[in-house]
């Protein structure tokens, strides 16, 4: 019985250091987790205005290409309304012309 015993305190000690070491294990994890994420925040915090910078660039390059898109458009309607508005005023010389001279001198005779 004494060897009994003697085996049952050694496996209870045994298995007490494999808890132990687990708890080790298991801690060492949680460090190491907690280490890195707070490496990884750091890493953020030190990029974040470099982010910050890509993303205002690329807005202002979006932002530039909207402008010029816009004065495209804008250009582009007003070299319309400037061809109607020759092509109206010759129409309204023309009828002009046709009020003061009346229907009589309209052949141009």
């Amino acid at each position: 019985m004494d060897d009994t015993l003697k085996h049952l305190l050694a496996t209870e000690n045994a298995a007490t250091e494999l808890v132990r070491k687990a708890q080790q294990d298991g801690e060492r994890l949680v460090q190491t987790a907690v280490q890195e994420a707070r490496s990884q925040e750091e890493r953020f915090e030190k990029r974040k205005s470099e982010l910050h910078t890509a993303f205002l660039e690329k807005s202002s390059q979006r932002a530039t290409q909207i402008v010029a898109e816009m004065e495209r458009r804008f250009q582009e309607r007003l070299s319309q309304l400037r061809e109607e508005a020759d092509h109206n005023e010759d129409r309204a010389l023309e009828a002009a012309f046709q009020a003061l001279l009346g229907p009589d001198d309209a052949g141009g005779t």
